[in-house]
């Protein structure tokens, strides 16, 4: 059992002051593996205070100083990976070789990546009888979600510690026991005290006080776009920054000269990585019409093969939701689509065969989806493909266009320029062309209703940054 019964303040362990604790539940067992404190607004202004006591030192420490750290906080999670893997994989429910790559080996390639950059960075430039320096933005609250708990963690952590800013960590209550994790880490490797505190709590109350707080400089928030909008609300009487990583409903678009059976497969991947529940999961597949039947075919038979079960089993794909709500929540969206009229190809409502326990969906594949059903236009972050058919070029552009967000999304052709000239066209802050990989130095982020400011790379840096112009 994972019990915490302490908040991270100021460099000490400190019993939080809130009531009450938050239970972690596995969503695979459906069993209580933790828990942690319930801080509140005293132990939000410790933290806060703290952070902005150790901000005048540590804006001015050395780029080695923090380059040690950032080397050191990636050395850490290398050497904790399959004990962290295994915790998030029981706080989530991520198949077990997924969350040893993606929920563990990114975040520690990430901060060793910020280390790097900043052997590079230019801190200063002059234009005309100007000197532009960039300095630390200041004290950054940080809002974390529960479906890549740590990768979001370090996505913000990295570049502040790069930055040279300070900061309060509010993880996601779902899965908050591996923020713990990284907190004994700072500890261990000797973080000067107040640079990164860590207070859990509920995010209507933690999160809404540190958005409001006037002693916070920036706020940085990855989550729903519901729950976005209530930080920028709350932020906005401070006028403080406000970086917003938020949902998708994005396309993945196969053009007619693909190499269709490669696409077709690919995109089941491409959609149900971490069980489907990924901000920038390709949701909505949008094919040529005179290519529907290969496609569905194709689909089909991988889909016959793709495992769901214990997450802890390397040979399965898909593991549980995290929660009963999320649950709950995907299981009608799927029923919608069979409501309105969608084909279904694969899975469908009710548990996986030969499951009775654990907060499971059976990955399902829609056909004949069309632009006015639900299951094309609002996100459900779960393992559910939607396809939808084309009959030119620009009608592909404009239904991957048609949505309110613009996470991701991606493009299949024989022709990479072709591939390129449509992913240009396509209104999202990523775009994979034939299966590009993901890449930890360019800059994440939305269009639209997916959000403001980018994380990752240079670019993720900048946001932890004010821009100052010296006359002379």
């Amino acid at each position: 059992m994972h019990t915490r019964q302490s908040v991270y303040i100021n460099g000490n362990w400190v019993s939080a002051r809130g009531k009450g604790e938050i239970e972690v539940f596995n969503p695979t067992t459906e069993k209580k593996i933790g828990s942690v404190p319930v801080g509140n607004m005293d132990d939000v202004n410790d933290a806060v205070a703290a952070a902005r006591g150790a901000f005048a030192s540590w804006s001015q420490s050395s780029i080695e100083e923090r380059q040690g750290y950032l080397n050191a906080i990636s050395n850490a999670l290398y050497e904790r990976t399959d004990e962290i893997a295994e915790l998030i994989t029981s706080e989530v429910g991520t198949p077990i070789n997924y969350s040893k790559m993606a929920m563990v080996g990114t975040p520690r390639v990430v901060s060793k990546s910020y280390a790097k950059l900043l052997d590079s960075f230019e801190w200063e430039e002059e234009v005309r009888n100007s000197l532009i320096v960039k300095e630390p933005i200041g004290v950054v609250a940080m809002i974390t979600p529960w479906n890549f708990p740590l990768h979001q963690i370090i996505g913000k952590v990295a570049p502040a510690l790069a930055a040279g800013c300070t900061m309060i960590l509010k993880p996601s209550k779902e899965a908050p026991l591996n923020a713990f994790i990284l907190a004994d880490i700072m500890e261990e490797i000797g973080i000067p005290a107040g640079v990164f505190n860590l207070v859990s709590g509920h995010g209507r109350e933690i999160g809404e006080l540190l958005s409001s707080h006037p002693e916070v400089d920036m706020v940085s928030f990855t989550g729903s776009t519901d729950a976005g909008v209530s930080v920028s609300q709350a932020a906005a009487p401070t006028i403080k920054r406000v970086t917003l990583e938020l949902g998708g409903k994005s396309a993945n678009v196969i053009l007619d000269d693909a190499d269709i059976e490669k696409a077709a497969k690919m995109s089941v991947y491409a959609c149900f990585n971490n069980s489907g529940q990924e901000c920038s999961s390709l949701s909505r597949l949008i094919i040529p019409s005179s290519k529907r039947d290969q496609v569905i075919q194709t689909i089909s038979n991988t889909m016959e093969k793709y495992s769901v079960g214990d997450p802890m089993n390397e040979s399965i794909r898909c593991g549980p939701m995290v929660s009963a709500r999320q649950q709950e929540s995907v299981t009608n969206y799927i029923n919608s689509g069979i409501r309105e009229g969608a084909t279904l190809v694969a899975g469908g409502d009710g548990m996986p065969d030969g499951l009775e326990n654990g907060y499971f969906v059976k990955p399902t594949v829609f056909a004949d989806v069309t632009s006015d059903m639900t299951i094309f236009r609002e996100e459900i972050f779960g393992p559910v493909l939607s396809i939808t058919t084309y009959e030119t070029e620009q009608e592909a552009i404009d239904l991957a266009n048609d949505s309110e967000y613009g996470l991701s999304g991606g493009v299949w052709s024989a022709n990479e320029e072709r591939a390129i000239r449509v992913a240009r066209k396509i209104r999202t802050g990523q775009v994979s062309v034939n299966g590009g990989a993901f890449n930890i130095s360019a800059p994440f982020g939305g269009y639209k209703l997916s959000g403001n400011g980018r994380e990752l790379g240079i670019h993720g840096l900048e946001e932890f940054l004010e821009i100052k112009a010296i006359q002379r």
